[in-house]
């Protein structure tokens, strides 16, 4: 069936729920799970001839927290028994490394989170995951979460 199956995480509870999914369906498929997480730049603001970074904690920070979010995906698949390998990389666009991320990896399926933003929402937030659905080369497996109701979401 799969033999890689690339888990995007931003280390968000959603992203976390989805990557438990994963690797159960990886174990299932008995195949291995490649975690990735996306460091965004923080933008930045000209200032006559120079240029400073708005709320830039330090330029390791953010891969350290990219770096945290996959080894917690990575620790999840030992758990399970699934072969894990990790990746972060620097991107202003995720959704565009997801896909260039299935094409250096060699994954053959994306299983990924969507919060299921709708309407003003969506077009405000936008949707790494309707962009990743548009644009990746392989089948894009897509975690919604329930509501709290149980009932399917319409």
């Amino acid at each position: 069936m799969f033999q890689r199956i690339l888990v995007p995480t931003d280390g968000s509870d959603l992203a976390a729920a989805a990557a438990q999914a994963a690797i159960a369906f990886a174990k299932v498929c008995g195949s291995e799970i490649v975690a990735l997480s996306v460091v965004q730049p923080e933008p930045a603001v000209p200032m006559g001839e120079a240029v400073a970074a708005i709320g830039m904690p330090g330029p390791d920070v953010p891969m350290e927290q990219a770096q945290l979010h996959v080894a917690r995906v990575s620790e999840a698949a030992a758990e399970a028994g699934v072969k894990c390998t990790t990746v972060t990389c620097f991107g202003y666009a995720p959704a565009d490394e997801i896909v260039d991320a299935v094409k250096r990896t060699g994954c053959d399926l994306i299983f990924m989170a969507s919060h299921g933003r709708r309407g003003l929402s969506r077009l405000i937030a936008g949707s790494v995951t309707q962009r990743v659905l548009a644009y990746a080369p392989v089948p894009v497996m897509v975690y919604r979460p329930q509501p709290a109701s149980g009932k399917a979401a319409g």
